[in-house]
């Protein structure tokens, strides 16, 4: 039976990470409700759906309330009165109604945030867990989290956010559950903070949230080593790996054709950028690593996908975009996608690019780092991703309850590079 919108509604908002947003609500007829919040990144890639932001002096031109007025309005008068479990043609009235290719008029913030509430609001109207009705049944993977301690050196700095990358995670894949796995990544970060305090006395100073090694470290591999040696020191050899991401793009300069200041001062090209990964690669327990190289460079990340071997993320590289995803797969440039579903603009067309990425063998990463953390590992879980960056953990920790004995972990096959190593193994075995 149908369940018709009767009301959208918009606010700006200050959200998470201190950042403006929109909070962005949807209510139907049966008295079901769904909220949004989706917010803009740190690392932006070229490709994404334009958020349409106020301008001017007031929050440096980060400002929400046209946004806001594009939901009360035009949106509002579009959407009231449709049936709220009519995810597709929802978004699709959107997208029409806005009428451009990267939802620039209407506002990518304002079309993703009733796309959101929507599909959380018509999920209540089923009675259902959102991850219950995006995956049905099958829903039963638990994502390994991936836990994140801060960024490295910053060998240049131009005096933007933009720069305050690669970030660094663990990954506690051989946890066994998501709430051990949660105790397994304190610990690590715990004794990350204590070995730096240990080696860098006189430099290093703990933050609340998060370390930042700039003016503390000459190489970011320094870094690498004490987290490899704090997975060590805790236990967890062999059951631990890291994860971060290069956010590459950042640090490429078209002109010259290099990266300047990623990893360490001074420029490198594009072969030595593999070059070093690959040297980390092979000293390090790194199970996944996202954005290697600059957004435009297909060929090159499939280059490192060939000869690095492991998992390589595609975030600036595919913005959660289908036809970005296709010009890869023909290549074979990277083997998994970060699902934000703000890069594209409606729920609708996120998990078309998720559908296609499963279909080609990628793996799928959902990402809360754009706001919306309640919602983002329902999508994890709805689409048995195995994995899942940021978010709300406590929401994970009730999905992993409610899912009690049927939940599924994978250890270390949620990542591509070791299920290639598994089949390779066994194709040998056979012969």
């Amino acid at each position: 039976m149908a369940d018709r919108i009767t009301s959208i509604s918009a606010r700006e908002i200050l959200a998470n990470r201190g950042l403006v947003s929109l909070e962005v609500t949807v209510e139907t007829e049966n008295g079901t409700i769904g909220v949004a919040t989706p917010e803009s990144g740190v690392s932006t890639g070229t490709y994404e759906a334009k958020f349409l932001l106020d301008g001017g002096k007031r929050y440096k031109g980060m400002g929400a309330r046209k946004a806001a007025a594009m939901v009360n309005n035009e949106i509002a008068a579009e959407i009231v009165g449709m049936d709220v479990t009519d995810q597709a043609n929802i978004d699709q009235a959107m997208i029409e109604l806005d009428g451009t290719a990267d939802k620039r008029r209407l506002g990518a913030n304002a079309i993703v945030g009733v796309s959101l509430a929507v599909v959380k609001a018509a999920a209540k109207s089923r009675g259902l867990p959102l991850y219950r009705y995006i995956g049905g049944p099958d829903a039963r993977i638990v994502p390994i989290p991936i836990v994140g301690i801060g960024t490295g050196g910053r060998y240049r700095d131009p005096g933007t956010s933009r720069w305050l990358k690669p970030s660094y995670e663990f990954a506690p894949w051989g946890a066994g559950s998501y709430a051990e796995a949660l105790y397994w990544g304190w610990e690590c970060t715990d004794m990350t903070v204590q070995l730096l305090r240990e080696r860098y006395p006189d430099k290093f100073a703990p933050a609340y949230r998060g370390i930042s090694l700039a003016g503390v470290i000459d190489h970011d591999r320094e870094l690498l080593e004490i987290m490899t040696e704090a997975i060590v020191r805790t236990g967890h050899e062999g059951k631990m790996g890291l994860y971060f991401d290069c956010a590459a793009d950042t640090y490429y300069e078209a002109d010259t054709d290099r990266y300047v200041g990623l990893f360490s001062p001074g420029e490198k090209t594009r072969d030595e950028v593999i070059a070093l990964l690959k040297n980390f690669v092979d000293h390090y327990p790194i199970v996944s690593l996202e954005d290697p190289l600059h957004e435009e460079d297909f060929q090159g990340h499939a280059m490192a996908t060939r000869e690095l071997g492991i998992e390589i993320v595609g975030d600036d590289l595919f913005t959660t975009n289908p036809e970005r995803l296709q010009q890869a797969i023909q290549i074979g440039a990277a083997n998994s996608m970060v699902l934000k579903i703000t890069q594209i603009g409606t729920v609708t067309e996120a998990l078309e690019a998720c559908r296609l990425a499963l279909r080609n063998g990628y793996n799928v990463h959902p990402c809360g780092s754009r706001g919306d953390g309640d919602s983002i590992g329902d999508f994890a879980v709805g689409l048995n991703a195995g994995q899942t960056r940021g978010g709300d953990r406590n929401r994970l920790l009730r999905i992993e309850e409610e899912l009690g004995d049927s939940a599924i972990w994978m250890n270390k096959s949620a990542y591509k590079g070791w299920r290639q190593e598994l089949h390779d193994h066994e194709r040998s075995a056979a012969r």
